[in-house]
């Protein structure tokens, strides 16, 4: 399975993207992770194992803390997919508004 594919099976649990969205503004230890979500903290242990697994999300050592934060890889894996996606459709609309002027001209 693929970087990218392991990303978005990762993302695709709710309580996952909350723990991802949470981690985006500063990493944060585990504690202040589970503060505000409807599950234990040894389900979001689970929970920031599967992130980290995808790539999505890296852990630090701080003394006895484990602090999170966004991984830049498995964020990048997403987007390089995405990414074909946007360019194959920004070449097909290139092509449509060439053929509709030529088609303009024409007329």
């Amino acid at each position: 399975m693929s970087a990218s594919s392991n990303a978005f099976n990762a993302l695709g649990d709710p309580t996952r993207r909350a723990i991802f969205e949470k981690l985006h503004n500063q990493p944060l230890a585990v504690v202040d992770i589970a503060d505000g979500l409807p599950v234990s903290r040894p389900a979001v242990s689970q929970h920031l194992k599967v992130l980290k697994e995808a790539k999505l999300i890296s852990l630090k050592t701080n003394g006895n803390k484990n602090i999170y934060e966004l991984n830049r890889e498995g964020i990048l894996a997403m987007r390089d997919y995405l990414d074909k996606f946007w360019d194959e459709a920004l070449v097909n609309f290139k092509q449509l508004a060439e053929q509709t002027e030529k088609n303009n001209t024409k007329s």
